[in-house]
């Protein structure tokens, strides 16, 4: 990159030139990419540019920090969900051996009658 100084407007500018001067920086429309010193000396760009840092760090924490509590909260209802699905299957299981119970002793019938699957209507 070339160093070049130039009048622009009445201030002084450094304007960075890349290649020989043949050949320009890549870009979307080939032009030379310039950069002016004096951009960065004004203050209240740089606040503006400090200031909207500041937000998206910030907004960046705070994502972070949702996701976090949402990814704890996930994993409790999934140990949740995984001791109601045993409960589940073992009420089941406990079930099954009952019917099975029932073949050698029907006295339990009746007892057993409100857990009967019925059939699915569509």
């Amino acid at each position: 990159m070339r160093k070049k100084e130039c009048q622009s407007a009445g201030r002084k500018a450094i304007l960075f030139v890349a290649g020989n001067g043949l050949k320009n920086m890549v870009d979307i429309w080939r032009q030379s990419a310039r950069f002016a010193a004096f951009i960065m000396k004004s203050g209240t760009i740089n606040t503006v540019l400090a200031f909207v840092l500041a937000a998206v760090v910030l907004a960046g924490v705070l994502f972070v920090l949702q996701t976090i509590f949402r990814e704890r909260e996930f994993r409790s209802l999934q140990i949740q969900i995984l001791e109601r699905n045993n409960n589940l299957n073992r009420a089941g299981a406990l079930l099954g051996e009952a019917e099975q119970y029932s073949t050698n002793h029907p006295d339990i019938k009746p007892i057993l009658r409100p857990f009967e699957a019925k059939p699915t209507t569509h």
